[in-house]
């Protein structure tokens, strides 16, 4: 079992994150916001949709592995009902609407880019879920 220590696989996750941000953007010119890529693979042009599928099948095919090899760093501490986890989702989907964009988009790829409109979606993204923490932690 691969067992690290969580400041390292944060470490990790944010580096491959990042790492994957920038080859999107050098090799193709493309913002890796990941809302934005799967709406897209269903409602692109036939010419963009290869690379947001492949994409997409890199990322569940990422999970696959993790869960087949080291299903420890898919545990979750504090795990919650099924129903919160669907509400959850589809605020966070709403707000990835609302705001033309999520948290990759945004927060790795648009703050990069000096954008004022990522950096305030960021803060909000940011404030709202520290509030949502500090307000659930009070329950």
């Amino acid at each position: 079992m691969l067992s690290l220590h969580p400041f390292i696989n944060a470490l990790a996750g944010g580096l491959l994150i990042g790492i994957s941000a920038a080859l999107l953007m050098g090799l193709h010119g493309k913002i890796l916001g990941v809302t934005g890529i799967i709406k897209n693979a269903f409602h692109h042009d036939a010419a963009e949709r290869p690379w947001r599928w492949a994409f997409l099948a890199g990322v569940l095919a990422v999970g696959i592995l993790v869960k087949l090899f080291a299903p420890a760093l898919l545990e979750i501490a504090h795990p919650a009902s099924p129903g919160l986890y669907i509400v959850s989702g589809l605020l966070v989907g709403y707000g990835a609407a609302r705001a033309n964009g999520c948290t990759s988009g945004h927060g790795v790829c648009g703050i990069s880019r000096l954008s004022s409109r990522s950096i305030v979606a960021t803060i909000t993204f940011m404030t709202t879920s520290m509030l949502t923490v500090w307000i659930v932690k009070q329950l």
